[in-house]
């Protein structure tokens, strides 16, 4: 593939959920200049999650030229640009104007449950699982969609008429990045599109039928493109640079790690967890609770899937120990405390707070503190408040096994969480595999970055990418089975005391 310049640096875009980024990465993978940016989070009403689209464009160009600056680089520069997002964050804009018709409505927005139960019609959350490999629930895309147009007035018509465009924010990104009104490319790739609930896994293209269910009309729809490709070129602060990749955000950190083979999984550890397992050509049906999505797909190869877990509560069960029960005043200081003891002293919280997520999808289900003795010291609490991280993932990776029926080689690790050691090898113990941290933490960026740079052949080939992969820390099994084996039933046990805490005709947040 052609290159207009002779760069020597690649651009990623991370537009997440709290701040957009952009990290200029060199030929070996390390990090030349980062620029970040926070945007505002909008809370209309309780549930509700949104983000002011045009402020967050804003905020893109300006982490663009913030991060040249740093470099002390210019456009010519760089060879290509990468995009990674926050997925399934829904927004509709007017292609005459560009201007968004309404805030986009974020994946953490659950205004649309009720929809979705309606949509389930008489079979349930499982209704277009077999096409899309999703349950139906208000995190993806296509609900909202829906929503905003039977909400926002007059939109449906405006729809109709062709006028309205509808992006995950990799497309809002990639269309002003490339000329907005003035020609902007208006497309997605298949990672982002298959969290709308409106791709089909098997074609790679949108479904008809389920747009015709949910009444979505197709020209809102952008092109489903590969995530690795030429979009089109930059206007602006990188005027004439390709655009040359998109991943929504835990399938660029896949990328990134390097997860290229079958078998190969990793596992972002932040305010909640994100573990994709490589499932290879195989598209994997999860009858254990887990979402089937497109780990990737580079140019006209074909596409590899993923088996993907997530887990709530994680980081965000030291916050709680930290903001709401005052134990601790950093995050960092529950090592030191958990490792003032030897184990949990029976021990175990279970952090269902908002319902169980993968693989049991509970929404009755309630946190809990179990085997409680006059024994336990905060020790074993800040103890058992990291292990819950461990079992989850347990959980989850039993569960990939069992749909895939492929062993785990080995987890490689990102995020926040895998500073902290004593949790890093706890979850080598519980899973008996080995627990791998990469030199470059960055690893979503990297993973647009990576994509990018195959499209417009800045890296040959994946081998080189792998060969840029390197080990920072890894940490090995030493626990002893039948210790691994009784602590793991103790923690279904406590998993089990979760479910049914809150009664059908109570209100879910009481």
């Amino acid at each position: 593939m052609t290159t207009s310049s002779n760069g020597q640096y690649i651009a990623a875009i991370d537009q997440g959920t709290t701040s957009s980024r952009c990290i200029i990465f060199g030929a070996d993978g390390r990090i030349v200049s980062v620029d970040q940016q926070e945007h505002r989070q909008i809370f209309p009403q309780p549930g509700w999650v949104e983000h002011d689209a045009t402020e967050i464009w804003t905020r893109v160009q300006s982490v663009i030229r913030g991060a040249l600056q740093k470099a002390g680089l210019s456009k010519d520069d760089i060879r290509a640009i990468g995009i990674t997002n926050q997925r399934e964050t829904t927004l509709l804009w007017d292609k005459n104007t560009g201007e968004p018709v309404h805030n986009a409505i974020v994946w953490q927005d659950t205004r649309t449950e009720g929809l979705c139960k309606e949509l389930g019609r008489n079979v349930g959350q499982d209704r277009f699982r077999r096409e899309t490999g999703l349950p139906l629930s208000s995190y993806f895309a296509g609900p909202k969609i829906r929503w905003l147009l039977d909400n926002v007035e007059g939109l449906r018509e405006r729809a109709e008429r062709g006028e309205i465009l509808f992006g995950t924010m990799d497309t809002w990104v990639i269309w002003n990045l490339t000329g907005g009104v003035n020609g902007g490319r208006h497309v997605t790739d298949v990672t982002n599109a298959s969290r709308t609930m409106l791709m089909n896994l098997h074609t790679l293209q949108w479904d008809p039928k389920i747009l015709e269910s949910m009444k979505v009309p197709a020209t809102v729809l952008p092109e489903i493109r590969s995530s690795a490709e030429v979009y089109g070129t930059a206007v602006g602060d990188l005027e004439g640079v390709p655009v040359a990749s998109a991943l929504g955000d835990q399938q660029a950190a896949l990328f990134g790690q390097t997860c290229f083979s079958e078998g190969e999984a990793k596992s972002t550890y932040g305010t909640g967890t994100f573990l994709l397992l490589n499932t290879g050509e195989r598209l994997v049906n999860s009858y254990q609770g887990l979402l089937t999505t497109v780990g990737y797909r580079i140019g006209e190869q074909k596409p590899v899937y993923a088996l993907e877990g997530s887990i709530a509560v994680t980081g965000s069960l030291v916050q709680w120990f930290r903001d709401q029960l005052g134990i601790i005043s950093t995050a960092a200081e529950i090592e030191t405390l958990a490792s003032t003891v030897e184990d949990n002293g029976g021990a175990y919280i279970v952090p269902a707070f908002s319902g169980l997520f993968a693989p049991y999808w509970r929404s009755d289900a309630r946190g809990v503190i179990t085997g409680l003795t006059r024994y336990v010291t905060k020790g074993h609490l800040a103890r058992a408040v990291l292990e819950a991280t461990s079992w989850q993932t347990r959980e989850v990776v039993d569960a990939m096994q069992k749909d895939s029926g492929v062993e785990l080689t080995a987890l490689k690790v990102d995020g926040g969480m895998t500073s902290n050691n004593l949790l890093m090898q706890h979850i080598a113990d519980v899973l008996d595999a080995p627990v791998v941290r990469p030199y470059i933490a960055e690893t979503t960026a990297l993973g647009a970055a990576y994509a990018a740079g195959l499209a417009v052949g800045f890296w040959p080939d994946l081998e080189t990418l792998r060969a840029n992969w390197h080990v920072a820390a890894e940490w090995t099994p030493r626990m002893e089975k039948d210790v691994r084996e009784s602590e793991y039933r103790n923690w279904r046990k406590s998993v089990e005391r979760t479910m049914g805490w809150v009664e059908e005709d109570e209100p879910a947040d009481s």
